[in-house]
């Protein structure tokens, strides 16, 4: 556990801690009273409303279209359904400014509703709870569908058979083993959209603002610490809430009814409703999916003198990116491919050795450890982003010129997701392996080699698949540490979306364009390498 928690406790909890002290400690004493201040602020109060039931809405309509997918992905067996498993789980890989785009091209000023029957719907609520639902359909189907798929069915048939309808037997058999991942499910979904920053940034507009958005404003534009550290305190003891939910329901699912082979679960449709329901879920995937990246990549597509590759072709200039960048914007994928490689192998080897200490007795100290893991995913990007320009910039820890920090705050998402992916596979090994080997004469180091790493080797390929689609996408706080000459992907699009002009919108199509087939290339290669059913994504 030392290298982890040294990690985390330099790279997550000091930043952190540093700009909340920055924020409410002047002159050497705390200014406690700024918290009241700001709780009692009714423009806060709004925030806070609109950041609650923005994301409560967005999670029962998340819930709402995506359980017909889980049951259609764990019960039925048809043509193509690893690639399309595939193809729904791009938009959760995808950055969420990469989402915002697509709904953008979708829903906003120029876009296809607005072309075909002058709607739009940028700047509108329902464009964020469509863009959330599309970021986070592949959570509901992966947690659910998953552990549906290894329910026996046969405890339903038995039900039926002592006379129950088919409804009271789901109701009554299926319905309670499956409550903890619907559950864990919707805690995911809640925690994604309660700290979206992304999607609201590009589809909010002026009008709607979370508690991330927020933190950015009154960070990056008002230079008003004070309210931020607030904030970031708030959204801090509301995630920490949220996983302790998370946590206590993954404990209720171990305890789940005996699981068995998916494969022996999914059968082909059978009856005009089955057939009804596949295709009704398919249909969901192709309008609230497959249409908007379709969109996306058509926009970038649309050049002024027709269609062609001539966004692409500008992205290779620095003249053609209008004075947003030092350097041709074509670099950013460069760059994002070097900072994600980096950034995994950080997350592999402070998320494996996490994963190897969470494998031992657990205790309390354990358990904290294992929530402390999984923070980074619910606070604030941009309050770390920031906090690495304000607390590493002294001795033995002067790293505001470095490269490495964009790696480093990428590790920080990635690591959860290593630890989540390794730890189950880590669980099932037997140790009494590991005690013949050593009773073999085996060192612990071969020990290792030669026990654990050929049984967890495709769950390591996994766990590295996440990391580095994860690493890719980070945007929160790779805003404020990404240097003007070396931009990452996400944050190019962010500054081709901020200034006007139809050649800096079509530029961001394309990168976004470019950063989706990348992610989805990720993605399928993880399908071809993932045949079990191993982790938690």
């Amino acid at each position: 556990m030392a290298v982890p928690a040294a990690f985390f406790a330099l790279f997550f909890v000091y930043p952190v801690a540093a700009i909340v002290a920055r924020g409410l400690r002047v002159d050497g004493h705390w200014r406690l009273g700024r918290i009241g201040e700001v709780l009692t602020d009714p423009a806060v109060l709004d925030i806070l409303w609109f950041t609650a039931w923005q994301a409560a809405a967005s999670t029962a309509l998340t819930l709402a279209v995506a359980l017909p997918g889980a049951y259609v992905f764990a019960r039925f067996a048809f043509p193509g359904k690893r690639l399309l498993r595939a193809v729904v789980t791009v938009p959760f890989v995808l950055p969420t400014v990469v989402a915002g785009s697509a709904f953008l091209a979708l829903l906003g000023h120029g876009g296809l509703l607005d072309s075909l029957w002058g709607v739009r719907l940028d700047t509108s609520v329902w464009a964020i709870l469509l863009a959330h639902v599309f970021f986070n359909y592949a959570v509901v189907v992966r947690t659910v569908g998953g552990l549906w798929a290894q329910l026996d069915p046969r405890q339903e048939e038995a039900a039926r058979v002592l006379g129950a309808s088919r409804l009271a037997a789901w109701r009554r058999v299926t319905l309670p083993a499956l409550a903890p991942a619907v559950a864990a499910a919707a805690l995911m979904v809640f925690l994604f959209t309660f700290t979206s920053f992304g999607v609201i940034q590009i589809l909010g507009g002026p009008r709607y603002a979370t508690i991330e958005v927020a933190i950015y404003r009154e960070t990056a534009q008002l230079l008003d610490l004070p309210t931020a550290a607030v904030l970031t305190l708030i959204q801090f003891v509301a995630v920490a809430a949220v996983l302790a939910l998370h946590a206590w329901t993954v404990r209720r699912r171990e305890g789940a009814l005996k699981l068995v082979d998916p494969e022996q679960t999914a059968r082909r449709p059978q009856g005009a409703a089955q057939w009804a329901l596949l295709w009704g879920v398919l249909a969901v995937v192709a309008l609230l999916i497959l249409l908007p990246l379709a969109v996306l990549v058509e926009r970038s597509l649309d050049a002024p003198g027709g269609y062609g590759l001539g966004y692409y072709r500008a992205l290779q200039s620095v003249a053609d990116s209008g004075g947003t960048f030092f350097v041709a914007p074509m670099d950013a994928v460069w760059n994002s491919l070097r900072y994600a490689a980096v950034a995994t192998v950080f997350a592999l080897v402070v998320g494996g050795l996490a994963a190897a200490a969470l494998t031992r007795k657990a205790g309390r100290l354990v358990r904290g450890f294992d929530a402390l893991l999984m923070l980074p995913l619910g606070t604030s990007a941009v309050t770390v982003g920031f906090g690495f320009l304000i607390a590493l910039d002294e001795p033995p820890l002067d790293l505001r010129a470095s490269w490495i920090l964009v790696p480093l705050a990428q590790a920080l998402v990635g690591v959860p997701f290593v630890v989540r992916t390794m730890l189950p596979v880590l669980r099932a090994v037997d140790h009494r392996l590991r005690e013949a080997a050593a009773v073999l004469g085996a060192s612990p180091l071969r020990a290792w080699r030669e026990v654990d790493l050929p049984l967890v080797a495709r769950a390591l390929g996994v766990a590295a698949g996440f990391a580095f689609a994860v690493s890719l996408g980070e945007f929160g706080a790779t805003v404020f540490i990404a240097r003007p000459d070396h931009p990452t992907l996400p944050v190019a699009v962010a500054r081709f979306l901020g200034r006007a002009g139809q050649l800096n919108y079509g530029q961001a199509m394309a990168l976004s364009t470019i950063l989706m087939l990348v992610c989805a290339g990720s993605l399928l290669v993880l399908e071809r390498i993932r045949t079990d059913r191993s982790g938690e994504f």
